[in-house]
């Protein structure tokens, strides 16, 4: 295998965001340190997507999880880069032809963390108060939650939605705790929210490596900073994903975790307007992990009516 050199840099390509340039260099030094390459063996190409140019308008108007991986992607294909890292929560269940996610790094906490200037919790917001989110699975779970909350599109990175509260825009708001703890801004979080009050996003708090499936160099770098328990649980929330073939624009949450020796699935399926949610879990060998998915979506659509995912 032909290692990376300074003369010939392997190309990581990335979103510019704070927390996309930390996966990033996350990626990097684990491969740094996996193989014993100097940082110079490695170069950060920062690529600006559809998603990060828009940012006045919410994501299911301007299209779904494609937004925010196609420039890279794009960019992957024609050779212009290596290895792309993804937020796994940002990627859409196919890839282009000719490439494939080579590698899971291991997954951070994947609850959602409640930040607030004014309030510790959700539970102590008053009625009507404003809430900013630009997630529509986090926006139907609290409308399902708390039907009297004024909710608002909080569109933008970290420091951006942070600012928004500082401005007023809104009175709370929701981020990943994985996102945080990456930023070394966990402290931001006033509360943790846990699964059991609040299912995440399918895949939160994944990193994802994205490579050409017909390059055995970057193949072999990747390989041995790949978690296997990362895979496994990712295996079936997004074949879980692909079943119910979510999108930015439909309220899906999942989280897989491993029980014993097999995986013990969650689900839930909401309107977008949050005014009904369907629920339901299945357990299974690690080797069924994709069937299991499958079937769990197809348990939670065949309770659903025609016109669940659609506004009333």
């Amino acid at each position: 295998m032909q290692m990376p050199d300074p003369t010939s840099p392997l190309k990581i390509g990335t979103r510019g965001s704070p927390l996309a340039l930390a996966q990033a260099y996350e990626t990097r030094n684990r491969l740094m340190e996996a193989h014993g390459l100097p940082d110079a063996a490695f170069e950060i190409v920062v690529i600006k997507t559809t998603g990060d140019k828009i940012l006045d308008r919410p994501l299911k108007e301007i299209g779904g999880k494609g937004l925010f991986t196609r420039e890279i992607e794009e960019a992957l294909s024609s050779g212009a880069i290596d290895l792309a890292v993804h937020s796994m929560k940002d990627m859409p269940t196919l890839q282009p032809e000719g490439l494939m996610i080579g590698c899971y790094l291991p997954r951070e906490d994947v609850r959602d963390a409640f930040v607030s200037i004014t309030y510790e919790d959700v539970y102590s917001l008053p009625m009507g108060e404003t809430v900013g989110s630009s997630s529509l699975r986090r926006r139907a779970q609290l409308a399902n939650y708390r039907p009297d909350l004024k909710l608002v599109e909080f569109r933008g990175n970290v420091q951006t939605r942070l600012k928004k509260l500082q401005e007023g825009v809104a009175a709370a708001t929701f981020l990943a705790m994985a996102g945080l703890n990456r930023l070394g801004m966990e402290m931001v979080a006033r509360s943790v929210i846990e699964p059991e009050d609040m299912l995440p996003a399918v895949a939160q708090g994944a990193i994802g490596i994205e490579r050409r499936a017909a390059d055995p160099r970057a193949e072999a770098l990747l390989a041995p900073i790949h978690d296997m328990a990362t895979g496994e649980r990712l295996t079936a929330e997004r074949a879980y994903l692909a079943t119910l073939d979510g999108s930015c624009q439909t309220p899906i949450a999942g989280l897989a975790i491993h029980a014993g020796d097999g995986l013990w699935l969650r689900g839930e399926i909401l309107r977008p307007d949050g005014s009904d949610v369907i629920r339901g879990e299945i357990r299974c060998a690690i080797s069924d992990a994709a069937e299991a998915g499958a079937d769990l979506a197809r348990q939670l659509l065949g309770q659903a009516p025609k016109d669940f995912f659609t506004w009333r």
